[in-house]
């Protein structure tokens, strides 16, 4: 054994001292008698019985090894207690991982843990019983569908059938919580992640149970088949990615049943070794020598000093000689040490508990080798993190703090913190669990009965109108929630606890103080954070590293908690540097290779094109030069051939050469490392985590010879240095663009600890905080049945008892299930919804805007960004604004105003961004403008940004839809105009409302909350030039016309489905795509009021080169969509009858009031002779009719002349049935507008000549031939030639060029020019 200590040298071999012959008495350490009487105190005899001639014998170095081992012998028969009959197989007991298995498993490399890896997997233990009483234990880890129990080795199974599904295998199911033996019957109770199932057979009796948590869940199963070949292995059958691992003996049992042995024996013999040798390390800790006095002191061990007295030291020695060994089997760890040091920490105060933990620990690596320590160590920690998380829940939390307090202890030891973060924690163990708070899923068995005894739910108003008015709270139901809000308060107040603690254990993993004697705990835990990270992205890990999300949520937490308290304290330390509430990730960390961001997507796309593309400006920006040499080799991107290395280059390299080799203090030549040129580096995402750059510093502009070239390390090759930088580098702020100050925010290490929190929230935080809520769901969902039940109650006559019987027994059972779901509520509140954990939220959203906005300062170098930094801001958002309220709401943090108007000019800004290529997360973006623009608050907050950044945004939402996604940019318009146009205040569909108007389930829009401030931008803009008008609004007609005929050709097939006699189902795909396309024809139309409305001139001023030509088109297209929809007994009003699930949204209302409001718009408002323009345009068109115009009114015919509008019949849609959505005033315009078509049209009748078939428009025959076509000569009306000309310019019929388009009037039988093509 190597020197422990100075002036001592230790051997394991011996420990025996060397005698001076001439002083054959001595001891050399202490008196004789007071040595005696000390070795005879600490290795007194187990037994209380007098002590024998042997054990009066003098004690001394000499003789202790030979007493030592007098006492640890251990009788043959204690040595092999429990070795019996019945049972057959290895000693050692693992899941058979060779043969007895079923369709694909991951198994554990101590084959005692096993994830499903497909549909039912099956596995079975290598041992087996055939009499006797037995018992295992499985540790659930999900709670997912999993069948435990027992099988024969003639099972057979398959993919759909596992134990309990055959004769002779029986299971328990505490997922469906049933019990199988080919049949299955309800059974037990339902099990969670962190449960354990005790499986016991009684071989004896012939009978089969089962423990959840050591309760038993009674007898499963009796008269067993027993008898000659009839043995039963322990099995499992898991579906996929559930997981679970097995105790068959070699860990101490957490629920040891009386009676029953597990199948694995314990190391009974070490067991009593390793208790005899505690014991006389108690001892030692527990006495202490007085050299002075010549006498043993007793004294607390919690103030136990070594003191660096020989004696004591070489005791321990002896000691550990046989314990060391001992304690590297898992079994001795937990049954022996864990239970030592958990006593050992009820002692004393909290601080003489540390001291005492500290001590041990100091020995421990004092005496053991170091590959003992280790082993040690590890299984310490294992058995530490099994006890935590599959410790029951009990009210005050009282076991988890309990193994989280010792936890804290061993990691405030550096020594072993420090071995432990580079070998174990992240490496063997998965730590995170140590940051979980588990659900629990039973209330009762968590005694949140006793914490919340009073329970209460939120009573929620949906219907239509009420949503601004509270309803007034009854006194009772005031107390109701008082009382339960001061239960939540208890829980959370035990809750906090716990996650102190956890706060406490991770800043011991980020201590970067106790960097003494090698590296700070702070860069280990980076280093294995970033794997962990990497891990987890994108689902690079397999399935037994992935860490789950429900862990990831809590971890995140406590990981903020932590590097807020570091930052923080850093700030006082220096006042230059930034606080938390200022934090952000500089731009260069993005593009200067120092964080490795894997393969997760930037936003300009991948680094290989980014770095290739944007050289010249990280050159000329970020003074960061790339060698294309290197990087090839670094990256195994294939350069172009012909891209050659310029002669400037080229000498700008060789002149770096000598500085180079200076400045990383080596000698000339400088040799090429290794690492650069191995294959096994070469991804094509990685930048410059392996990549040689050069950077010259940005303080003043230096001439070429002054740059320095420096090389950066992969993550695990980093140092301190390389992190936080020295006087000749930045570290991680390599880099700096001109438009970052030079003062750094923090540490550089808290920097990176701080984006790796950001991409841990996109990983799967976000995901599992939309998951959360579905306990707010249900607990609305059985509120409303609860209170409709109850309804049903007071209406339900006296008379009928059988009724009343059944709704009370309804009643009694939404009432326990609310009781239930209430509790559970306060617990997801208190760990995942609280204040503090919003503010967390919170505070990531304002990191990604300000990181953003530093970012979008760097110009092309903002490509850089990795794109789940505007995913983070956009879901953070959306998960403060949709997650957390009702108890908490978004306007009562700080700075709320603030952060929506910067969120407002991030989407603003990027929405439309030519520097973001990805396709997913504009998509992302325009989803979450298009969601932002509906609500006041903060769509206020869009109106508060700079009005250039406003006209910005109109322009982009304005330009042309043809080659983009054009849906979501028009529903921004349309919200934009939700308000303002005819008949659309609604909040929910009105048809809907009048055929169920009970149904408090039918879907709500949001409350509408027009901007007039944007309508005018819009209205200035589309009066700017002469195209900007035209392009957007032939786009919106061409989309509007593609949206309505495919509608209209789904319908038809849908139709014809529902027609066939044979039974047939409509696929609701088909269903969902038709109900968009009637939603996208609604809201293009609601496009065109708002346009009409806003800019009137655009279809009605003639001396606009394009109006004529718009305004046909418009009047066209509404007067097909008036004829589909109006026709009596049409296509449309059949499967409008049908009422087919999925098409709740197709219905007359909503198209037609937005083909009213422009058809008013045009036809009533404004001057006379706009108003003759266009009443003159839509009669025109050959497909208008005005029976469609009277259908709006519920009228089958026009009126006569002069006559007044005859009462609407019911049975047939009309405006006026909808006086609640549609006002007085709206219908008056609609009768003004039917009444002036009315005359119209009858006068036009009246005054139109017979016209032959030679002068019609050979291409409409509608209109007269009006227009000829140059040169050659062909003829048509000019509605047909301008709209044909818009895409092309070939002439219809001998597919000329048309230079020139002439009037043509028969009559005169000559041509004017009138347009040039």
């Amino acid at each position: 054994m190597a020197s422990k200590g100075p002036g001592t040298s230790l051997s394991r071999k011996s420990y025996r001292l060397t005698s001076d012959a001439e002083k054959p008495r001595a001891t050399g350490i202490v008196h004789e008698k007071l040595l005696n009487d000390y070795l005879h105190r600490i290795f007194s005899s187990p037994d209380a019985v007098a002590p024998t001639a042997v054990s009066r014998k003098s004690l001394n170095f000499q003789n202790l090894p030979e007493h030592l081992d007098q006492l640890l012998q251990v009788d043959e028969g204690e040595e092999s207690q429990g070795h019996g009959d019945g049972r057959l197989g290895p000693s050692t007991v693992v899941l058979d991982h060779t043969g007895g298995f079923e369709g694909l498993l991951l198994v554990d490399d101590d084959l005692l843990g096993v994830i499903g890896h497909s549909n039912f997997g099956t596995i079975r233990s290598t041992t087996c019983v055939y009499k006797g009483k037995w018992v295992y234990e499985v540790l659930i880890s999900s709670q997912g569908l999993m069948q435990i129990g027992w099988c024969t080795i003639n099972c057979r199974f398959n993919q759909e059938e596992g134990v309990g599904d055959t004769h002779n295998s029986y299971a328990y199911d505490g997922n469906r919580v049933r019990k199988w033996n080919v049949t299955t019957t309800n059974y037990g109770k339902a099990w969670a992640a962190g449960d354990i199932v005790s499986c016991l057979i009684d071989l004896d009796d012939g009978t089969l149970s089962f423990c959840l948590n050591g309760v038993s869940l009674g007898t499963a199963f009796e008269n067993l088949s027993r008898g000659l070949g009839m043995a039963y292995f322990p099995a499992i059958s898991l579906s996929f990615k559930e997981s679970v691992a097995f105790n068959f003996g070699s860990r101490p049992l957490r629920y040891p049943v009386a009676g029953f042995r597990p199948l694995q024996d314990p190391p009974c013999a070490d067991l009593v070794r390793a208790q005899r040798l505690l014991g006389c390390f108690r001892a030692v800790l527990g006495v202490e020598l007085d050299v002075m006095e010549g006498r043993l002191v007793e004294k607390e061990s919690s103030q136990w000093q070594p003191r660096g007295q020989p004696t004591v030291l070489l005791t321990l020695a002896h000691i550990f000689h046989h314990f060391a060994p001992l304690l590297r089997k898992v079994y001795l760890v937990e049954a022996v040490l864990v239970s030592f040091l958990l006593d050992a920490l009820e002692q004393g105060t909290p601080a003489q508990a540390q001291y005492m933990v500290h001590q041990v620990l100091d020995l421990l690596w004092l005496f053991m080798e170091d590959y003992e320590i280790q082993d040690c160590l590890k299984q310490l920690m294992m058995s530490l993190l099994r006890l935590y998380r599959f410790s029951p829940i009990v009210p005050d939390l009282g076991l988890q703090v309990h193994y989280l307090r010792l936890t804290m202890s061993i990691l405030r030891h550096e020594k072993s913190r420090k071995f432990l973060l580079s070998n174990v924690l992240f490496d063997v163990l998965r730590s995170v669990v140590f940051f979980y708070i588990k659900s629990p899923l039973r209330v009762e068995e968590a005694g949140l009965q006793e914490l919340i005894p009073t329970t209460w739910w939120p009573h929620r108003s949906s219907r239509e109108g009420r949503e601004g008015e509270e309803e007034e709270e009854p006194t009772e139901g005031r107390l109701r929630r008082r009382a339960y809000e001061r239960g939540c308060q208890r829980l959370k107040k035990h809750i906090g606890v716990v996650e102190e603690l956890q706060v406490q254990i991770l800043k011991l993993l980020l201590d970067n103080k106790d960097g003494n004697g090698g590296e700070a705990s702070r860069y280990i835990f980076l280093s294995k954070f970033r794997k962990f990270l990497q891990e987890n992205a994108s689902g690079r890990g397999s399935a037994p590293v992935l860490c789950p999300p429900e862990y990831m949520v809590c971890f995140l937490h406590r990981l903020i908690s932590a590097l807020r308290s570091y930052w923080d304290e850093h700030k006082a330390a220096d006042p230059l540097s930034s606080s938390s509430e200022e934090a952000y990730i500089p731009p260069q960390i993005f593009y200067n290779g120092k964080v490795d961001y894997f393969d997760l997507q930037r936003l300009g796309g991948l680094l290989s094109h980014l770095r290739k593309t944007l050289k010249d400006d990280l050159a000329s920006k970020a003074n960061i030069v790339i060698d294309p040499l290197e990087l090839q080799a670094a990256t195994m991107d294939d350069l172009d051939e012909d891209e050659e290395p310029s002669p400037s280059a080229a000498q700008v390299r060789q002149s770096l050469r000598p500085l180079q080799a200076l400045a990383m203090g080596a000698a000339l030549p400088l040799p090429r490392p290794g690492w650069l040129s191995s294959p096994t580096l070469g991804r094509a995402n990685r930048f410059l985590s392996t990549a040689a750059v050069s950077l010259m510093t940005p303080r003043r502009p230096l001439s070429t010879s002054e740059k320095v070239k420096v090389r950066t390390l992969s993550v695990e090759q980093r140092t301190r240095e390389d992190i936080e930088g020295s006087h000749w580098n930045e570290g991680l702020l390599l880099g700096r663009p001109p438009e970052e100050p030079e003062q750094p925010l923090t540490e550089n290490s808290l920097l990176e600890v701080l984006d790796g929190a950001v991409m841990m929230y996109n990983l799967g935080v976000h995901q599992q905080l939309g998951k959360m809520v579905g306990v707010s769901d249900d607990v609305s969902e059985y509120a409303m049945a609860l209170r409709d039940t109850e309804d049903k109650l007071r209406r339900c006559p006296r008379r009928r008892k059988d009724i009343l019987a059944e709704l009370t027994k309804s009643q009694k059972v939404f009432s326990e299930k609310l009781d239930l779901l209430s509790r559970r509520l306060a617990w997801v509140h208190a760990t995942v919804y609280s204040q503090e954990k919003m503010l967390d939220i919170y505070w990531l959203l304002r990191v990604c805007l300000r990181t953003i906005e530093h970012s979008d300062r760097t110009g092309a170098l903002f490509a850089f960004v990795p794109e789940f930094y505007l995913s983070v801001a956009i879901n953070s958002y959306s998960a403060l604004k949709n997650y957390f309220g009702p108890v908490h709401s978004m306007e009562e943090l700080p700075g709320y105003e603030e952060t929506l108007t910067r969120l407002a000019a991030v989407l603003v800004k990027h929405f439309a961004d030519t520097r973001i290529v990805g396709t997913d997360i504009r998509d992302s973006l325009m989803q979450a403008l298009a969601s932002y623009v509906c609500y006041p608050h903060s769509l206020r907050a869009v109106e508060r940004i700079p009005e250039e950044q406003r006209v910005a945004m109109v322009r982009s939402l304005l330009a042309p839809y043809e080659q983009r996604p054009w849906a979501q940019t028009n529903w921004i318009l349309v919200r934009l105009w939700r308000g303002c146009g005819f008949g659309y205040r609604y909040t929910r569909l009105p048809h809907l409302l009048k055929t169920k108007p009970e149904d408090a389930n039918l879907p709500s829009l949001q409350k509408p909350c027009p901007s007039t401030l944007l309508q005018q931008h819009m209205a200035d803009l589309l009066r700017q030039g002469p195209d900007v008008a035209p392009s957007f609004l032939n786009s919106v007609l061409n989309q509007l016309n593609w949206a309505f005929s495919e509608f209209i050709g789904m319908i038809q097939e849908i139709q014809q489905a529902a027609e066939r006699l044979e039974r047939n189902f409509v696929d609701s795909r088909q269903l969902k795509v038709c109900a968009t396309c009637f939603d996208l024809s609604v809201s293009l139309l609601r496009v065109l009021e708002m346009t009409i409305t806003l800019v009137p001139e655009i279809f009605l001023d003639w001396a606009r080169p394009t109006s004529e030509m718009l305004l046909r088109r418009l009047a066209q297209l509404l007067n097909q969509v008036l004829n589909r929809v109006t026709a009596e007994r049409n296509l449309f009003d059949r499967v409008v009858t049908l009422r087919l699930p999925g098409l709740e949204s197709v219905d007359h209302y909503p198209i037609l009031v937005a083909v009213t409001g422009i058809l008013v718009r045009l036809l009533v408002h404004g001057p006379a002779s706009e108003i003759e323009r266009a009443t003159s345009v839509l009669l025109a068109d050959p497909c208008f009719q005005l029976r469609s115009i009277c259908y709006l009114l519920g009228q089958p015919e026009p009126p006569a002349p002069g006559t007044a509008l005859p009462a609407p019949d019911r049975k047939r849609f009309s405006l006026q049935s909808y006086a609640d959505y549609i006002s007085a005033e709206e219908l008056a315009q609609v009768e003004r507008m039917l009444a002036h078509l009315s005359a119209a049209s009858a006068q036009a009748a009246a005054a139109s000549l017979p016209t032959s078939e030679e002068d019609l428009c050979p291409i409409c025959y509608a209109h007269p031939i009006s227009a000829v076509f140059q040169p050659c000569g062909h003829k048509s009306c000019k509605a047909c030639i301008n709209q044909h000309l818009m895409n092309n310019k070939d002439c219809f019929f001998c597919k000329a060029t048309i230079v020139a388009v002439e009037d043509w009037d028969k009559a005169a039988g000559v041509s004017t020019t009138s347009s040039a093509a």
